[in-house]
């Protein structure tokens, strides 16, 4: 209801705009007509007129822009899944429609060799014959058309599905990650399952089972005891269903949760690959993705074995009934109740009727795998739309502060970060040092906004930042972790954020800001140059002077750089040194984690961390100081 009333909200907005700019239009024109009314020279008339032109097509460009405004911001707030499931609603009740003609249309094949075996045969006219002939071919074409136009109508389905789920989803994954690292993949895969179940033919049977009375009525205008029989069949082929889902759920289930967690190792042992190749973990690797695969596929193989054996028997059931339709019908014909056309034609139709529920049972092992992934997806998307519109606010002078900060990771009793508290005025620059394990990257995450603290507030101009909006702030922050990634694409790309609407010069702004101009342009393709997933061909101290320039990208107000200079030889870090002094001038708030004492004396204060608390903030010389007069030993009396 939210979204549908701010939705409302951003139509009345563009409907006031649209309204203002006529208004305005009409005034304009009102006016300048007038003067043109006026006695005046020609020529004056005609540049009036122009003029006129130039003001309305001003106008209109302005109305247009507001509309165009108005409507993507009322478009955002429409739920991707409501969109969807309106769509989708619609699409099933034409492929309903087409499916009950389709179903009418089957009817074409026992009906022609019905009239073939009690009327042609009997008058032996050609004839009847042709003309019988053209008719079933002809119905059989639009058969064959409406069963193309339903399952193009379910591709189209589909990949509309991909098209508006697809970006929201993947959008969850990355905000939603607890860790900051990003989130597991499943539910995109999930989406891709449950596209290719929509596109499948036992999506289709699953409009086709509903239509099975009907061809069981067919069969009681036949003869009531042929339909009695077919209905009989159809209720043993039912419960036999019921039997297969019952038997298969269990163990589908825990294929599932296994499966997903083989998958979730897989994924970390690709992102390690490099560790596994270089000490010869490989074969314990695979081992223990083995020994998490192993249940999985034996919980699959139970219940294809289960679903098998049950398919088997709806078959075999379905098979008798048609033999014991043809038997009994016999008897039928024998005793004139019914003829032999008849017999043959409620044997096919009864086929048809039980066909779809036999098609239901063997194809039940998706129906369940996908219903399963569309209530991931579900899920997925019901936390993202939990996500409010946030104020747009105005660009941040660069003010940080943390005010008593606590941070506890899920499922832990263990703070990482414990009451901290400090503040930087805009412009300032901070080095966070302290052992290992004591929180700094931790820190890093939470002042970007990846991770939230269990307690405690961090402002940027005074707005804590979950009420930032998301987008807007990251377009005033700059962030460079510790692990460094890159995107596959061009340099180019990666320094500008992947983004398209902006002019190249802020790409050689924040190139040159972050000192990496000169580097760029010795690579044979220069900015052009095509990255992988892994960065190559560039090296490791490479890869991170290209995330440096990213983290200046668009002149950020705030810049966390987490180990800068891990990789940097003697040149890449007097270039770091050059850049921070740069973003300082330009008044940038700068906050640097360092295992290096070289970059302390280019910033302004140091906070010193140690088991998630501060021992030390103040300027580099006196925190240093104080630090060294408390390890200095106490003399002996």
């Amino acid at each position: 209801m939210n979204n549908l009333f701010i939705a409302e909200n951003e139509r009345n907005r563009i409907e006031e705009a649209d309204d203002g700019a006529i208004v305005d239009l009409e005034r304009i024109r009102d006016e300048q007509m007038q003067s043109v009314s006026a006695p005046a020279e020609p020529h004056i008339a005609l540049r009036r007129l122009a003029a006129l032109r130039a003001e309305i097509g001003k106008w209109k460009s302005v109305a247009a822009a507001a509309h165009e405004t108005h409507a993507s911001q009322a478009d955002r707030a429409v739920d991707p899944l409501a969109k969807w499931r309106t769509i989708s609603r619609r699409t099933f009740a034409i492929v309903a429609l087409f499916s009950l003609f389709v179903n009418v249309l089957m009817l074409t094949m026992p009906i022609y060799l019905f009239q073939i075996s009690d009327r042609v045969l009997t008058s032996r006219s050609l004839d009847t014959l042709l003309m019988l002939s053209a008719l079933a071919v002809g119905l059989l074409a639009t058969l064959s058309v409406l069963d193309i136009l339903r399952r193009q109508v379910l591709g189209r389905l589909a990949a509309s599905m991909e098209v508006i789920l697809g970006g929201p989803i993947l959008a969850g994954i990355v905000m939603s990650a607890p860790t900051g690292e990003g989130g597991s993949l499943q539910a995109l895969r999930s989406l891709h399952q449950v596209r290719s179940f929509l596109s499948s033919p036992t999506m289709l049977l699953l409009f086709d089972a509903p239509l099975a009375p009907f061809y069981f009525g067919v069969i009681f205008l036949i003869h009531p005891s042929l339909g009695a029989i077919v209905l009989a069949a159809g209720f043993v082929l039912f419960a036999i269903a019921l039997l297969n889902q019952t038997a298969t759920a269990g163990p589908l289930g825990k294929a599932g949760s296994f499966s997903s967690k083989a998958d979730a190792h897989a994924e970390s042992l690709a992102r390690n690959a490099q560790v596994i190749n270089a000490m010869g973990m490989l074969n314990e690797s695979i081992l223990h993705w083995g020994r998490e695969q192993a249940p999985a596929l034996a919980s699959q193989i139970n219940a294809h074995d289960r679903n098998f054996w049950i398919s088997g028997a709806s078959k075999f059931a379905r098979l008798v009934t048609q033999i014991v339709v043809l038997g009994w019908g016999a008897h039928l014909a024998l005793a004139g109740e019914l003829t032999g056309g008849m017999m043959i034609a409620a044997s096919i139709i009864g086929g048809r009727a039980l066909q779809p529920l036999e098609g239901m049972i063997e194809g039940w092992r998706s129906v369940v795998q996908s219903r399963a992934a569309y209530a991931r997806v579900r899920t997925a998307l019901e936390g993202l739309s939990k996500e409010k519109s946030k104020l747009r606010l105005p660009r941040p002078a660069g003010k940080l502060s943390v005010e008593r900060l606590l941070y506890i990771p899920q499922g832990t009793r263990e703070p990482i970060l414990n009451g901290l508290n400090f503040e930087l005025k805009p412009g300032e620059s901070l080095a966070i040092v302290g052992p290992s394990g004591s929180g700094k990257s931790t820190l890093a995450r939470i002042l970007v906004g990846c991770l939230f603290p269990t307690a405690g507030k961090v402002r940027l101009d005074g707005t804590e930042l979950r009420n930032w909006d998301r987008r807007q702030f990251g377009e005033f922050t700059g962030y460079l972790p510790q692990e460094v990634e890159l995107f596959p694409g061009t340099i180019k790309e990666n320094i500008c954020r992947l983004r398209t609407d902006l002019p190249d010069k802020e790409i050689y702004d924040a190139a040159a800001v972050a000192g990496v101009h000169d580097m760029v342009c010795q690579l044979a393709a220069g900015y052009e140059t095509v990255l992988d997933r892994n960065g190559a061909p560039l090296s490791g101290g490479q890869k991170q002077r290209i995330a440096l320039a990213r983290a200046f990208f668009g002149n950020p107000s705030l810049i966390v750089l987490d180990e800068p200079n891990s990789n940097l030889d003697s040149v890449g870090e007097k270039a770091l040194a050059d850049s921070m002094m740069r973003a300082k001038e330009r008044g940038v708030t700068i906050v640097l984690i360092t295992q290096r004492p070289a970059l302390l004396n280019t910033v302004d204060k140091v906070l010193v961390l140690r088991s998630g608390r501060m021992e030390g903030f103040g300027a580099p010389r006196d925190v240093l100081h104080r630090l060294v007069s408390q390890a200095a030993p106490v003399p002996s009396a």
